[in-house]
Formats: structure tokens, sequence, C-alpha cells
């Protein structure tokens, strides 16, 4: 029976933390560099957090649902996993909102039923919690079987957005300017998260060390093959005829010289290229982990903090920067923007510190 805990995944789970109480913060600074800024036309280091989240949950869906399998049988484990994405989905609800605003019921009537479908659901709720959710519950009949099966799910998942986005999704999410891929972003998110199945199978199946080489092998595979895809946005707008240079683009982490299209890595559209791209990143900055916590004996106790109680850093960290940034203009100097991260920082430390010392933990 699969173990409670593995300590690499906490430690990466807790790095993404840090690094999402980073990028979401310090983003809205004009003084921050781009590389921490979301801009949706190219993979900047903010677009690699959300992806590892989705990693993450691949990683620990397995884990938790072989291990109630095991020891509940097939029906328990399914209706728990299914009660749990579930939740995900109300809790993340409540803490996005809803589209629309009705200043009267005249207003809101108006609309009726039809209208309120047409208009809530494509914008505000659709980001991580509620996003991780609908992709775990798309997963989910494929999350505990073979290997064959997950990957050609996820390549089927990753063909069915491409051809949606061909016909007529990619122009519609920029029309409804979505977030993270908006209504049909799970069909890509399911990438990275199925990514995390695989990683899970490689450092359970034998000694963390032997998990190293397959780790970044695959790691590396996936991101030349989400370059790969990217690339083909040189095909359709070409910079000069001929030479190699047309058939490439710029790398990720910087920014494109050609019109942005549905082969750009882009959060915003959740992108193939994008989230192909991300979950060999993904692998590879586990691996990072895996060789400094499983095999070196490593640990930062600020990542384990962060990373064994994620629902809660990721609730209070909203309500922690909105108390924070009326003190933090977006034209603050460089030393004031680092003072008001470091106090925001702190304040999410403090409280993740306090919860994990009295075995506090947010859990669905």
């Amino acid at each position: 029976m699969p173990g409670p805990r593995i300590e690499s995944m906490d430690q990466f789970r807790g790095y993404t933390m840090a690094g999402m109480f980073l990028v979401n913060f310090v983003g809205a600074f004009a003084v921050t560099h781009p590389l921490l800024k979301h801009h949706n036309t190219y993979n900047s280091y903010a677009d690699t957090i959300m992806p590892h989240f989705f990693f993450a949950v691949g990683f620990s869906l397995r884990l938790a649902l072989l291990r109630n399998i095991a020891g509940k049988g097939a029906a328990a484990a399914y209706r728990k996993a299914l009660i749990r994405c579930l939740m995900l989905i109300l809790v993340g609800l409540v803490v996005y909102h809803l589209d629309g605003r009705f200043k009267t019921f005249q207003d809101l009537a108006a609309g009726g039923w039809s209208g309120f479908f047409r208009t809530a659901f494509w914008r505000t709720p659709f980001q991580a919690l509620v996003h991780i959710g609908v992709t775990s519950l798309w997963v989910l009949p494929v999350i505990a079987r073979s290997a064959g099966l997950r990957i050609a799910f996820m390549i089927a998942s990753g063909a069915l957005h491409l051809a949606l986005s061909h016909a007529f999704w990619y122009q519609l999410l920029l029309e409804k300017r979505v977030i993270d891929g908006g209504p049909l972003g799970f069909l890509t998110w399911t990438i990275p998260t199925l990514a995390g199945s695989f990683a899970y199978d490689l450092v359970t199946r034998d000694e963390p060390r032997r998990a190293l080489r397959p780790l970044l092998q695959w790691g590396l595979l996936l991101a030349v093959f989400g370059y790969a895809l990217s690339c083909l946005n040189a095909v359709f707008n070409p910079v000069k005829p001929g030479g190699i240079a047309n058939w490439l683009i710029e790398p990720p982490f910087v920014p494109p010289s050609r019109p942005v299209d549905l082969w750009t890595m882009s959060q915003q559209a959740g992108s193939n290229s994008y989230l192909w791209f991300s979950a060999g990143f993904s692998l590879l900055v586990y691996a990072l982990f895996v060789w400094w916590t499983d095999v070196r004996g490593g640990k930062s106790s600020l990542f384990h903090v962060f990373g064994v109680n994620p629902l809660a850093g990721y609730i209070l960290h909203g309500m922690i920067g909105d108390a924070v940034r009326p003190y933090a203009p977006a034209d603050s100097p460089l030393y004031w923007a680092a003072f008001a991260f470091a106090v925001y920082f702190g304040i999410l430390w403090l409280f993740l510190w306090g919860l994990d010392r009295q075995r506090i933990y947010l859990r669905l």
C-alpha cells in the first residue's frame, strides 16, 4: 500500500506555493522584472507556477486513490475522490465568485436563467481551484489505471483541445478574455496532471536515485516537444523565406517577435505548447527535489510549512494580499516593493507555521 507522504513532493509543493506567493504579489509592481509577470504572449517564470500545482495534484491523486482502493475498495475510493473534486470546485466558486453584477432585481430577472448561464462562468470562476477540481474529475477514470491508458488519455485530451481551438475556441476565449484556459482549459491542464501521476510511479517503484534518470529524460523530452509545437507559430507567421531561423521561435522565457496565435505558449489560452512544455519543466524541477530531498536528505523548513497545507495557504494568500496591497502602490520603488513583499510573505509564513505547529491542516 502506498505510504501517506513523500517528502520530495511536499518540498516541491512548498516551493510551488512560495513561487505563487512571489509572482501573485510582485507582479502588480511596475519595477518587477517581466519574467515574474504573466503576459499571455510567452512562457515567463510566473507561468511555470500553476502547472506545478496540477503536476502535484496528479501525483497526490494517484497516491491517494491507489491507497484508498487498497484499503477501502474501489467504490469507496472513487466516491471519496469524487466528493473531494466537487468540494474543491465549490470552494473555488465561493473564493472567486461568478461573473456579472446586477444593480437591481429587474436587471437580474431580465436575463433569466439562460442569461445567467451564458454570462456567469466565462472568466472569474475558472481559476486555479476550480480548474484543479474540474481537471481532477476529468482524469479520475484513468488516474489509477495503466501507464498506456494514461498516455493515450493525455494525448487525446490535448488533441481535442487543439481541434476545438482551431475550430472556434481560440478566438472565443480571446473575445471572452478567459483566465487560465477558461471552461475548456481542463483538456490541456490534464497534461501536467497526468505527468505528475507518472512521476509518482517512478519514485515509488524503486529507490529514489534510480528515478532521477527517467524523470530528467521524460522532462527534457516533453519540454522539447512543447517548444517544437510552439515553433509551428513560425510556419504560419514567417519572418523571411528560407533558413532555419524561419522555423524557430524564441525559446521559453523570451518575449516573442511574431504575432501570437494558438501555437503560442500562453497561460491564458491554456495552449498545448504551453502545457506540454510545462509538464516537462515540472518533471525537471521535481527531479531536483528528488535528488536534494530523497537522495541527499535535504529539507527546507520553509517549503515544508508551505507544502503540507497548500489549500490553507492558497486561501490565506489572497486575504493577506488584499490587506497589504493598499500600502503598496503599483508605482512603488524597488525598495518599497521588496519591503511590502517581505511583510506579506512573513505574515503568510507566520500563519502557516502556526497552523503546522498545532497540526491544523485544511483538507477536503
